[in-house]
This record gives C-alpha cells, sequence and structure tokens, in this order.
C-alpha cells in the first residue's frame, strides 16, 4: 500500500486527494498544507506550507511517500518538482523551466507564437506610456493581463478608454510588465491533458464560470462554478483543437526541451475563425478540477505513476451523467472578502477551499470557501440538485451563483 502527499489547500486538492483515496493501492492521502474540511474525506493533514521544500521533502522521507502531487501553481513556478526530483522524489508536475508556461505569460505567448499555436496578437510592456499608445491603437474591447501569477485575477477586459489608466497600472505595479491583447470574441472552454506517455490524455471538456455575477457579468474570479461534459463543445471540435493546439504544443515542448510528466491546461476560445489559446496553465483547474475527478472510473494512483514512466495510462471515465459543481464565496469576494464566518453543517458532496477550523466549527478564511458537486442524467438536473441543495443550508451570509451550465441550458 502506497502513501500519497498531494501540495495545496484548496477544494482542487481536497477533490485529489479523495480521487487518490479511491484508489486500492493507496492506504494514506496526506496533503500539505490542507485544510480542516478535509478530514471528513479521511485526508491528513501536514501542517507544512506549500513553499516550505527542505521541510516537505524530509516528511517525505519520514512517511515513505510514494508519490507527490503538486496542486498549485506557485510552488511549480518556485521549482518545487525540481527539488524534488533531484532527492529522489516521484512527483507529478512541471520543472521550473516549463511551469514558465504559465508564471510568465510572456515567455508563454512567445512560445505559441514561436511553435505556430493560434492565439490573441498581443504585445509586452514595462512602461505605461507605450503600453497606452499600443493599447489606443486597438479597437475595444481589449484585455490587459499582469506578466506573473494572479490566482486567476488578473485579467481585465477593458470596454472604453476611461478604464484604461487604471487597468494599466494596476497590471504594472503588480509584476512590472504587463501584456495588452486583442479581445477575443467566442466560447471559452477548459482544455486538459496529462503529459508524461507517448500521447497526452485527454480529460473530459470542462467550462468554468470566471465572472462573479449571473450571466457572466462583473469582475473576474478564481472561478465559481464548473460544468462537464459540455454538449456545444462537440467532438468534431475537440478533435479540431487536438490537431490546431494540442499537437503544435507539445510539439513545440518536445523541441524546447520542456516535456514533463504533468498537468497542461489549455484555455481554450471557440471564435469564428477557429479555436485559439487564451492562456496555458502547468497544472489542474479550479474548480473543473472537482467535475472532472469524480468521473474517473478507473485507478488514478496508477495512471499517474504510469505518466511519470513514460506509459500510456488507462484512464476511463463516466459517460452517462452530467456533473456540475458551484462555488460558495464568502460575501465581498473577489475585493473584500469576509472572513470568520460560521459554516452550517453541510453535507459530503462538498470539496472544501478557505476554510479554518476554531475547534468546533469551519469558518470561513477566504475569498472561495467551498464547492459543492452534483451529478445527474441531464444538466438541468444536476444544476437543479445543487441549487436545492444550497438553498436548503443557511447560507443567508455567503454568496453563490444559480446559473452554472447556463450557457448549455
Amino acid at each position: 500500500m502506497k502513501n500519497v502527499l498531494v501540495i495545496g489547500s484548496g477544494a482542487r486538492e481536497h477533490a485529489l486527494g479523495a480521487t487518490f483515496l479511491r484508489s486500492p493501492q493507496v492506504d494514506r492521502v496526506y496533503c500539505a498544507p490542507g485544510n480542516p474540511g478535509m478530514v471528513q474525506s479521511g485526508i491528513r493533514l501536514v501542517d507544512i506550507a506549500e513553499n516550505e521544500f527542505e521541510e516537505l521533502a524530509e516528511f517525505v522521507g519520514q512517511k515513505e511517500i510514494a508519490l507527490v502531487f503538486v496542486g498549485p501553481e506557485a510552488p511549480l513556478a518556485d521549482g518545487i518538482v525540481d527539488f524534488l526530483q533531484e532527492r529522489g522524489v516521484q512527483v507529478f508536475g512541471p520543472a521550473q523551466s516549463a511551469a514558465r508556461l504559465e508564471s510568465d505569460k510572456k515567455f508563454a505567448k512567445n512560445f505559441m507564437l514561436r511553435n505556430h499555436v493560434p492565439t490573441a496578437a498581443f504585445a509586452t510592456f514595462s512602461e505605461y506610456e507605450t503600453a497606452l499608445v499600443y493599447a489606443q491603437n486597438l479597437s475595444f474591447p481589449l484585455v490587459i493581463k499582469e506578466n506573473g501569477l494572479a490566482g486567476g485575477k488578473g485579467v481585465q477586459i477593458v470596454t472604453e478608454e476611461t478604464q484604461l489608466e487604471s487597468a494599466l497600472h494596476k497590471a504594472l505595479n503588480q509584476d512590472g510588465q504587463v501584456l495588452v491583447e486583442k479581445y477575443l470574441a467566442g466560447e471559452e472552454f477548459s482544455l486538459m491533458v496529462f503529459m508524461g506517455g507517448p500521447e497526452p490524455v485527454f480529460l473530459p471538456i470542462s467550462q468554468d464560470h470566471k465572472k462573479i455575477f449571473a450571466g457572466e457579468n462583473g469582475p473576474n474570479t478564481g472561478g465559481m462554478g464548473a460544468y462537464s461534459p459540455v454538449p456545444h463543445i462537440t467532438s468534431q471540435i475537440v478533435e479540431e483543437a487536438r490537431q490546431t493546439i494540442v499537437a503544435p504544443t507539445v510539439a513545440g515542448l518536445h523541441k524546447e526541451g520542456l516535456e514533463y510528466a504533468g498537468t497542461l491546461y489549455i484555455g481554450c476560445m471557440l471564435t469564428t475563425r477557429g479555436i485559439k489559446v487564451i492562456e496555458y496553465n502547468v497544472r489542474l483547474g479550479d474548480p473543473e478540477t472537482q467535475v472532472l475527478l469524480p468521473q474517473l472510473t478507473s485507478d488514478f494512483y496508477t495512471a499517474v505513476t504510469d505518466l511519470i514512466a513514460g506509459q500510456t495510462p488507462v484512464m476511463e471515465w463516466q459517460r452517462e451523467e452530467f456533473y456540475l459543481g458551484t462555488v460558495v464565496a464568502a460575501p465581498g469576494y473577489p475585493i473584500h472578502p469576509k472572513q470568520g464566518l460560521q459554516l452550517p453543517q453541510l453535507p459530503n458532496n462538498v470539496f472544501y477551499a478557505g476554510v479554518v477550523s476554531d475547534g468546533e466549527h469551519l469558518l470561513s478564511s477566504g475569498g472561495r470557501i467551498f464547492a459543492l458537486v452534483e451529478h445527474a442524467p441531464t444538466l438541468k438536473e444536476a444544476q437543479s440538485k445543487v441549487n436545492a441543495t444550497l438553498e436548503r443550508l443557511a447560507l443567508t451570509e455567503f454568496y453563490y451563483r444559480k446559473d452554472i451550465g447556463f450557457r448549455d441550458l
């Protein structure tokens, strides 16, 4: 029996840990640092921060950890995979050099250009004045992006010139560099593949809901909910993405010496001129993971270790139902989320994120607090089940969207 360590603390990591525990090969799953909501699933918490590499490596040795799965982007960008691999640890995730596909948007966009991966026209700037002139020459709306990691909230769609100054200053103040992009109109979807074997392994298509308010309105968040599969993203569209997006990306990784065993998450936009890449991520999406991994019917541990060994894994997914997850957030999110709110007793189909414990109750300690996931033969039924459950709970102080899945309803 094997011990697994998941690094991270959110609902994505909760879903990862719960999925590993379904494997007959896995005895214990630890999560560092985790959150107290995970305990209900049998996950053991480790009081080590995700950026304490030395302590994590020591813990791996002490507990005879057979596999480390890195959940969030920050430790990947800081080189945790390189650090652990140098110490003989079996770890799933990209090396620091490949993690730049997410941590450095300028690098990622230039990688797309070099390898003929379709994406929006862009330019990067470190000075406000030149960025302003470039932006003013584009038609509105346009997109302003912070160059570094921003927790899913470093993108602003600017619809008129009066918003430009503050958007550019905000992005430059964060990282010293700003990307100005042409706006892509179309349908967004999340394409995730597992890398490591001879060919990338496609996960089911999912769709995230980034905006805080119903109908995709308001500021960006880390994600307010997701559903999978996505009926209007057909098999023909996925095949087009395989040929025009995934294949040149994988070829580029090989050519540039950036191959790895880990996740490649491609944010895609289906436009009238074909599929274009919005961005790369090098880890599983959140909240998409919470609706994807429960669909897996084969052994997750075996699949991940096969990928690390360079082999093609067996990954089987259910095909009968829709999975839908709604994120419950603290009031004031994403700007100033209220902390310390007591959570009611919640059902088992919950993946916890921003929570702490006072010894008796779970309390809110972040923006996104938990995701509640349901499944049903139709998307409408899955949405109705989620909303009915949330309606019954004492969540009057919290906030959530009731329209997750609306694009296919």
